[in-house]
């Protein structure tokens, strides 16, 4: 990596459409608030979303597969796949790796990865920080040539800047883009979601420490001054607040009564404004409410089939879209000519009980679908010199074929 230095400034900024020059202006006092933020993280159903996507393709093996005129069949010796498979770089393992790449994807719209080569062999990847990366077009042909993407990298320990070329970052989006360039964060967009939850938990919170216990109206009748009635409600409130004090007796002087104003979270309906709220910001994620612990309306075969459509109807997109830009970015021309791609193994989540795993696996191998060892593979045995050939019940034959062995012909009469 070499720094920039003088850095143009002819070119297009596409995940930060701010004209920093114009300090009055509102855009700009809006993208200065940004940084203060409240950390969205603290909402339960949030965090949980984040967790569990980003832990689902944590989980997920990958292979390279090379696909020929007999089929597909799986091929790990490129150095690639073995970058990906054993080590992204000296410090994460691939299951950490994956799951820190989905959280920054998920959380901040874009996920950025930049490749270190050496010659065309992939040396590693190291995930930079989604806040200290710019994507530029050139819109001038500054870089060499008129509309491609570039990376601007600036390095929050050294504060230099790098640029990269779109070949050399791995860029993961989320399916919420306007121009297919940039995503867009689903933090952005549920916020005022967001902020709703934080603050019924800030409630609860509150209200916990409080012991429980509503706030209150005090009648007095003598005349207090503004720092004697402070004095007088913090008195009340020593005793009144507080789990230590939960059931407990509040003095009152004499001459004034506490009457408190009864808050019912039932008349309020608070729990179901969490709940819808907590299924908003889960629908948007695409997680399913079984997997946020919601079994109200759930059975063992609906909870199952939840399960599945989380698979197919979540995980599968964002698997898909690794797949893409990763047989892109880091396979050379040469081995996308001979047929090579990547493939996560969702099967690995997917998988059975053991028994619905037997039948399916038997059943496979005895139609021969699959080899014996194939088979054995999917369950890490080891393979077996006899198990490379396809078997079947030699009783199958073609409808044509039926009573052939007893000499009786297609058209029923006997043959000769």
């Amino acid at each position: 990596m070499k720094p920039v230095q003088n850095l143009a400034e002819r070119v297009t900024v596409l995940n930060q459409h701010i004209s920093l020059g114009d300090i009055n202006s509102d855009d700009f006092v809006d993208w200065i608030r940004q940084g203060n933020k409240v950390d969205v993280t603290g909402d339960a159903t949030y965090f949980t979303c984040l967790r569990i996507l980003s832990e689902s393709v944590g989980k997920l093996p990958i292979h390279s597969y090379r696909a020929t005129d007999k089929g597909s069949f799986r091929d790990n010796n490129i150095e690639a796949i073995k970058v990906l498979r054993t080590r992204p770089n000296p410090h994460m393992t691939p299951s950490l790796f994956w799951s820190t790449v989905e959280a920054n994807r998920l959380h901040n719209g874009n996920a950025y990865v930049y490749i270190r080569r050496n010659g065309a062999e992939v040396k590693d990847l190291w995930i930079m920080q989604t806040d200290d990366v710019d994507v530029l077009m050139d819109d001038a042909g500054i870089f060499g040539g008129k509309g491609d993407i570039w990376y601007r990298y600036s390095d929050p320990k050294t504060g230099e800047q790098y640029m990269f070329f779109y070949e050399q970052v791995l860029h993961l989006k989320t399916s919420f883009t306007f121009d297919g360039i940039v995503g867009v964060s689903i933090r952005d967009k549920l916020m005022p979601i967001l902020e709703a939850g934080l603050s019924s938990q800030e409630f609860l919170t509150e209200l916990y420490k409080g012991g429980l216990a509503a706030k209150a109206v005090l009648q007095y009748t003598s005349d207090l001054d503004k720092a004697a009635r402070k004095r007088l409600v913090a008195g009340i409130k020593d005793f009144a607040s507080g789990t230590k004090n939960a059931g407990g007796i509040i003095p009152i002087p004499l001459g004034m009564q506490l009457t408190p104003l009864h808050l019912k979270l039932t008349d309020a309906q608070f729990v179901e404004l969490r709940k819808l709220n907590a299924l908003q910001v889960a629908a948007a994620f695409g997680v399913k409410p079984n997997q946020l612990n919601d079994y109200e309306r759930a059975s063992y075969n609906n909870s199952e089939m939840q399960n599945l459509a989380f698979y197919t109807d979540t995980l599968l997109f964002i698997v898909k879209q690794y797949e893409e830009e990763l047989q892109y970015k880091l396979l050379t021309p040469g081995q996308l000519e001979n047929g090579y791609y990547f493939k996560f193994n969702v099967a690995a989540i997917l998988r059975a009980d053991q028994e619905t795993q037997a039948k399916t696996l038997n059943s496979y191998v005895n139609n021969g679908v699959l080899r014996p060892n194939e088979a054995r593979e999917l369950l890490d045995y080891e393979s077996d010199e006899y198990g490379n050939d396809l078997i079947t019940n030699g009783n199958y034959i073609k409808l044509k074929d039926l009573g052939a062995n007893y000499g009786i012909s297609q058209e029923g009469g006997e043959g000769s």
